[in-house]
């Protein structure tokens, strides 16, 4: 038997020899005084040799007990050789992680695909409501009953969405704890019918008769707000793209309009919205082919002009009140709204229901049952940066391309139609402004 103290006295010789210990084990020293720990054993009726590791980093009580597991998986039928090379390969700890350092190295490999405010969202997510909870866990200490309870907490609160996004985030850790070999159930797929059902949502407050977006816009128009959230409310209604994308607009995102003469046309004026700006599915954001281009009418092309004289020298068109490196409040244009007398009647986010139910109306009404009618109601979808159920990547990108003239067009007749009898947008910037009302 193997000493540490003859492993220690083995000095170098002439030719690489062994001293052996027991079962199979031994101990091979080189010429050039290499000591390894080695395992010489027989499968399928073949001499093999498998190397544990050197000394002194292997010790010999963690050779021995490596010998007793090869041997183990001999008596198995197995070939110890693959075992102790995936050992080395994938190590052994793996397991051993808590559910906290799991979850944060999903998060860090996910969060390059996702955009910068749900990544912070998703993470914030977690160390407020799972990690003080579960975070030191290992994960198979965790199922179905110890998760539905952390679960209940976040219920409690009232917060019944975030609840659900939770699960689906907890489910995408075990998933990826399985994806690196560790066996542990799910216990987040087991749970979605013990979880309070989510509250059927409520449409966006919209105005939908022209006569009422009228009385809107020149309420807004005369209101008591700075001359960029007029605007920036004038801008969200004539394009009716989502607020978050007017808010986040840069003047490197527009083409087509002659600055430099105030009366010259524009007739391709043209906003681009890169990918990550817009509401789409992840494999579709590396492809600037799925940048919405948002033709401009010549009522949202003034606007532009206007507001220039006021934050042309910054990066955003709309932005903070405080500083024209971040872009308008998220709530600006709604507390506008709201003290203009129209809460509960219309919020920012409502324009994109006026402008599908007013012109989706308007052509029925004007091309009864023809074809032209389908192909409007499919370019109206196009222009609100919705891709219509059952339509390919490919079609989404040829018909968006494709309908640009026709999508002008409407941009045009819309803004006609809600536009009479507005202001000049340079008088919103002039003007003074009217005393908010109470």
């Amino acid at each position: 038997m193997l000493t540490d103290k003859a492993i220690k006295a083995a000095a170098v010789k002439d030719k690489p020899y062994k001293i052996t210990d027991g079962h199979g084990l031994f101990l091979h020293v080189s010429i050039k005084g290499h000591k390894t720990f080695r395992f010489k054993f027989r499968f399928e009726k073949k001499e093999q040799l498998l190397v544990i590791g050197a000394y002194p980093e292997i010790s010999l009580a963690d050779a021995r007990e490596r010998r007793n597991d090869a041997r183990k998986l001999l008596r198995e039928g197995r070939d110890p050789r693959h075992s102790f090379n995936r050992l080395k390969l994938v190590g052994e700890a793996a397991g051993t992680k808590s559910f906290e350092t799991l979850a944060r190295e999903w998060h860090d490999l996910r969060q390059s695909h996702w955009k910068p405010v749900h990544a912070k969202d998703v993470i914030t997510s977690l160390e407020r409501d799972v990690f003080p909870l579960l975070g030191p866990m290992p994960l198979t200490e965790i199922d179905e009953q110890l998760l539905l309870k952390v679960l209940r907490k976040v219920e409690d609160r009232g917060a019944i969405e975030t609840a659900r996004r939770l699960k689906q985030r907890i489910s995408s850790v075990f998933l990826y704890a399985r994806g690196l070999g560790i066996k542990v159930d799910n216990p987040a797929a087991h749970i979605g019918e013990a979880l309070k059902p989510v509250p059927h949502s409520r449409k966006f407050a919209a105005i939908v008769t022209v006569d009422g977006i009228r009385r809107l816009i020149s309420d807004t128009d005369r209101a008591g707000a700075s001359p960029v959230t007029r605007l920036g409310a004038r801008f969200l209604a004539l394009t009716c793209q989502r607020p978050g994308m007017v808010r986040h607009l840069e003047w490197s995102d527009l083409a087509g309009v002659d600055w430099g003469d105030p009366s010259a046309d524009s007739p391709e004026a043209l906003w681009t919205v890169p990918t990550s700006k817009l509401k789409i599915e992840l494999k579709l954001r590396a492809n600037d082919e799925f940048n919405h281009k948002v033709p401009l009418a010549p009522q949202a092309v003034e606007t532009l002009r206007a507001v220039r004289w006021l934050t042309g020298r910054d990066q955003y068109v709309f932005p903070n009140s405080l500083s024209g490196f971040k872009p308008m409040s998220e709530n600006a244009i709604g507390y506008l709204y709201n003290r203009e007398g129209y809460r509960g009647r219309h919020v920012p986010h409502g324009w994109r229901s006026s402008f599908s139910t007013i012109m989706n109306e308007m052509a029925e009404r004007e091309l009864g049952q023809d074809r032209r009618l389908l192909a409007d109601r499919l370019i109206i979808d196009l222009m609100l940066a919705h891709k219509p159920s059952g339509m390919s990547a490919d079609e989404f990108v040829y018909n968006r391309a494709s309908y640009m003239p026709r999508r002008r067009e409407l941009a045009g007749i819309w803004a006609d139609m809600i536009m009479e009898g507005a202001l000049d947008s340079h008088e919103i910037v002039n003007s003074p402004r009217r005393k908010q009302r109470d």
